[in-house]
């Protein structure tokens, strides 16, 4: 049985203000207040970040942003540095998010953007996913080799407790259809046989993320090589971003 403590992360994505949000983390901390052996975030946008941590502050539930860049300043229009985020009193933030990717993000940047987060204090969860064509077509295994690869190219063995890995098949994003917990089982344990060239692979947690609900995450955290989940949707509901963390727990 695997002593790696799971992560449920929610991604709200392009939702809620920041007063949403401080109503939304009141309400996600009393419900989960009781619940322990999982460690758990929500990923709110910039303007809510502060808002979120205040809420969250001494509950346990950590906040972190959906993306930062690779500068820690500079003429880069509408973007984030990762001092900033740390500012907010955020403590983490996804990297190479499947949405970020498609927006142009690319797996140097996704590398760089790795590498700055840490620098500057940030815990990381880097995701990688592919396509439905990629699957279709095969070269699920092989993409996710060369993603895993780039995204940890400059991170050191001593980092690896600050980073976990979230396998996002795109295909599963948002569109109600969900890898097998055999498909997820098969991603994740090749993504951890991929980072364990450079690390310990038993203690990298790999998380799954695509339509985690409350009806199939105990399922899918179940399998030996899912530490917890990426969850977007559900996450906008603190009942339901609360039921797929006591999934977790019972898995």
């Amino acid at each position: 049985m695997s002593t790696r403590t799971p992560i449920v992360a929610g991604n709200w994505k392009m939702f809620k203000t920041a007063a949403e949000a401080t109503d939304h983390c009141r309400t996600l901390a009393g419900l989960l207040a009781d619940v322990s052996g999982v460690e758990i975030a929500v990923c709110p946008p910039y303007i809510a970040l502060d808002a979120a941590a205040t809420a969250l502050s001494g509950s346990g539930i950590a906040v972190f942003a959906q993306a930062v860049h690779e500068a820690a300043d500079g003429a880069h229009t509408g973007e984030i540095s990762a001092g900033m985020v740390l500012s907010t009193g955020a403590t983490g933030t996804l990297v190479g998010h499947s949405e970020r990717r498609a927006a142009g993000e690319t797996d140097d940047q996704v590398a760089a953007r790795v590498r700055a987060a840490l620098d500057a204090g940030l815990r990381v969860i880097m995701c990688c996913g592919e396509s439905l064509d990629q699957r279709d077509a095969g070269e699920t295994l092989d993409w996710l080799t060369g993603q895993v690869r780039s995204g940890l190219a400059l991170v050191s063995p001593e980092e690896q407790d600050r980073v976990a890995i979230a396998y996002e098949p795109i295909w599963a994003i948002g569109t109600g259809r969900v890898a097998s917990p055999e498909q997820a089982q098969e991603a994740c344990a090749h993504v951890r046989h991929v980072a364990a060239e450079r690390f310990d692979g038993d203690g990298l947690r790999v998380l799954y993320g695509g339509s985690v609900s409350p009806d199939n995450a105990a399922e899918l955290f179940s399998q030996p090589d899912v530490d917890g989940g990426l969850v977007g949707g559900a996450s906008l509901d603190p009942q339901k971003f609360a039921a797929v963390v006591r999934g977790a727990v019972a898995a």
